[in-house]
């Protein structure tokens, strides 16, 4: 379910918003420059396919962005849930590195191809969590303060899209203000009040 929850920033118990209609994310999102798309999901994502497999599956629509807007590296990411106790160390570690807020330096835009993660972006004032899901495609803009949620047990799979190979790189900001706001596992399973 493709969710956003808008919080106050200095007051993460506070509920501002929260809706799964994607007209009213969309353009609660488009307001701050952030863009949501929607790409039709073709077939399931299991962790045998190999990521040439799935961009070949997307290849129409990830040709079209990356000429419209100059992409020039574009790969996969992912984390299947998995009970072996190595991949589930990694997760945990890649899970704690991004619940840190941070930025960079090129705008940061992911299509889910499989599962679901959430984007919490620290806007005027406001965190925006937005829960993406299968189907999804965000574009967050250069230099917006955010941290990316996974879950306790990551199951997703991503395509990236970057204009320089460094473009992953994030710059941390040090604010602690992440640890303040519910996880991606709390968001999806409270509810909260409706959109009006």
């Amino acid at each position: 379910m493709t969710l956003l929850q808008l919080m106050p920033d200095d007051a993460p118990d506070t509920v501002l918003l929260r809706t799964t209609d994607t007209t009213v994310i969309a353009r609660t999102l488009a307001g701050h420059g952030v863009e949501l798309r929607h790409w039709p999901v073709r077939g399931p994502v299991t962790p045998q396919d190999d990521s040439d497999e799935i961009l070949q599956r997307y290849r129409t629509e990830v040709d079209e962005l990356s000429a419209r807007e100059g992409f020039r590296l574009i790969d996969v990411a992912r984390l299947h849930s998995s009970d072996d106790p190595a991949r589930t160390e990694q997760a945990a570690k890649a899970r704690t590195t991004f619940l840190e807020e941070h930025r960079h330096a090129e705008n940061e835009v992911r299509f889910f191809a499989h599962g679901r993660g959430c984007f919490y972006l620290h806007l005027d004032g406001r965190v925006f969590a937005t829960v993406c899901e299968a189907g999804d495609l965000l574009s967050v803009p250069a230099g917006t303060r955010h941290w990316f949620d996974m879950g306790t047990r990551p199951d997703f799979t991503a395509i990236r899209f970057f204009e320089e190979e460094d473009g992953w790189v994030g710059d941390f900001t040090g604010d602690p203000l992440a640890r303040s706001f519910p996880t991606l596992d709390a968001l999806v399973g409270t509810p909260g009040p409706a959109a009006p």
